[in-house]
């Protein structure tokens, strides 16, 4: 025993040592910089000044620019979150009740989008929401004369990241429907309970912590997403990600751009936050 206890930490030591080695490099030493350079200023030439300031946190809750980039970010994000659900749920309960080829069929259309670049599939919905687009010229074919406006706003951005989120939607929520026994739906059935009474009563309580998963993880996505608001917002839609990418590229204002992703880390910290309170009270 005493030969095994050195053999066993040594085992776990070569086994943690190499990730938590990796996390330092490649999360937290870049986090830490962002967080150093946070507090720095930019000079006109885009040069770093190192004098320690408070000047960029500043500007988050006095300037009334980033308290509605703020607010906007959320709340969209939150706005697709939930429409990814709900057009997500439907799909992934009855993939889960499926059985057989069609199980594995709806699967694989369920994560084929995965493998295509979010860049092809946001040109695919510019294709489709553009004034010349799908959507308005079939609008046009039935008599419509002024084009729906579908881009460069956030309608055109809470479409596309609707889209592009639901395989990740579906695969959460396939995750949590692990709880789901059809006996109990059968026992509800039998007595009495009417269908959407036993989806209220028994499937959604027990589809509850998938449901949770998978809002954490498309709001995550969301929040942070750059490459869909970009292209469907056309410069247009100003949200957390795409005011990252003009304050380093644009303006050269490296320090604001590091004090938004900072930002941005808290709001993943909070959603974390609130996803285990919520699986704590669901049980």
């Amino acid at each position: 025993m005493s030969d095994d206890a050195p053999r066993s930490t040594a085992l776990a030591l070569s086994l943690i040592v190499p990730i938590v080695a990796l996390n330092a490099l490649a999360f937290v030493a870049p986090v830490a910089n962002l967080a150093r350079m946070s507090f720095m200023t930019a000079e006109g030439t885009g040069a770093l000044s190192e004098a320690f300031t408070w000047e960029n946190w500043g500007k988050l809750v006095s300037d009334s620019f980033y308290l509605e980039l703020l607010t906007t970010s959320v709340s969209q994000s939150l706005m697709i979150t939930l429409l990814t659900l709900i057009a997500s749920y439907p799909i992934a309960l009855y993939l889960h009740r499926s059985r057989g080829t069609w199980r594995t069929v709806l699967l694989i259309m369920v994560i084929s989008p995965l493998l295509t670049s979010a860049v092809v599939r946001t040109y695919g919905w510019i294709a489709i929401l553009s004034d010349q687009g799908l959507v308005n010229s079939a609008l046009a074919a039935l008599g419509r004369k002024e084009p729906l406006r579908l881009m460069f706003n956030a309608t055109g951005v809470t479409i596309g990241l609707t889209e592009i989120l639901m395989p990740y939607m579906i695969l959460a929520l396939l995750a949590g429907f692990g709880r789901l026994d059809a006996r109990l739906e059968e026992a509800a059935s039998t007595l009495g309970a009417s269908p959407m009474r036993v989806f209220w009563r028994v499937v959604a309580p027990l589809s509850a912590p998938g449901v949770a998963l998978g809002c954490l993880l498309c709001f995550v996505l969301a929040v942070s997403s750059f490459i869909t608001p970009k292209l469907l917002g056309g410069g247009r839609v100003f949200l957390l990600a795409t005011e990252i990418y003009d304050q380093a590229i644009v303006t050269l204002n490296w320090p604001m751009a590091s004090t938004l992703s900072i930002l941005i880390l808290v709001i993943f910290g909070v959603a974390l936050v609130l996803y285990a309170r919520a699986l704590r009270a669901l049980g």
